[in-house]
């Protein structure tokens, strides 16, 4: 009998855009003062592949998304996007590359001040000019309907439950129509009901839009659930990268003790 995890893989092999990885990390490295976080990191994603990466506190995991996405700026190695490498890029050109990227918060990092709505229409307000805010408007209500939010747009944040800031937060890093999608922990702090729904709103955006994602998590069920490979860091490096068959037959102490979650 096929399992739920099975299916999910059945329904979301990437597809490769003519081969090319739509990000790639080559031997990438961060250090804060004596502390290598990343020694020497290589990763790729293509399109419609969705990567988890896992790994204990500390780690880099979240490190390596600020990365990507030019928060902070690696000592050496390349990321590249779309085979362009961003390391030292321009602010202005930084810019246009991070629209095609949609960001997941790990605590969502809504607007307190502002609506459902307007947290969700906001990358629109900034970046995209050319729309009127009845557009704006109408974009914003399309994106909460997909995540079943339609019945709270006009609800401020402290009005929700974690899970619903979740999708309002996962919404709003769709607003841009991005090609990539920087998930931090989001399942973190969920109970396993919404965390549930989390994890099926993901599958759906996969199946749907085809986007190269990248997942940080701590929740292996999560991972297990909607990856197509899983990478374990551990003191700045991949200890082992494939799908989760490739960590359940691994001999790793590190993995299986991380196995020894679910």
């Amino acid at each position: 009998m096929a399992t739920v995890f099975d299916i999910a893989m059945k329904h979301t092999e990437p597809e490769k855009d003519n081969g090319a990885p739509i990000v790639a990390v080559e031997d990438l490295r961060k250090a804060f003062g004596s502390n290598n976080v990343l020694d020497g990191i290589n990763l790729q994603v293509a399109r419609g592949e969705t990567l988890a990466v896992l790994g204990r506190s500390g780690t880099g995991k979240s490190v390596l998304l600020r990365l990507i996405i030019g928060l902070e700026t690696p000592d050496s190695g390349s990321i590249r996007i779309h085979d362009q490498d961003i390391s030292g890029l321009a602010m202005d050109r930084m810019g246009e590359i991070r629209k095609k990227m949609g960001f997941l918060f790990q605590h969502a990092a809504l607007y307190d001040s502002l609506t459902v709505a307007e947290n969700v229409a906001f990358p629109l307000v900034h970046h995209r000019r050319d729309m009127s805010r009845s557009e704006r408007g109408d974009r914003a209500m399309q994106l909460l309907a997909e995540m079943g939010m339609e019945g709270d747009v006009d609800k401020m944040p402290s009005d929700i439950s974690g899970g619903m800031q979740k999708r309002v937060g996962l919404a709003r890093a769709l607003a841009l129509e991005p090609e990539i999608l920087l998930l931090d922990e989001p399942t973190a702090g969920l109970d396993p009901i919404s965390s549930g729904e989390i994890n099926d709103l993901i599958l759906k955006l996969q199946r749907e839009r085809k986007m190269a994602s990248i997942v940080v998590t701590h929740d292996l069920h999560s991972a297990k659930t909607i990856a197509n490979r899983l990478a374990l860091l551990d003191q700045g490096k991949v200890v082992i990268e494939g799908k989760f068959e490739a960590l359940q037959h691994s001999d790793i102490a590190l993995v299986k003790d991380f196995l020894n979650q679910l």
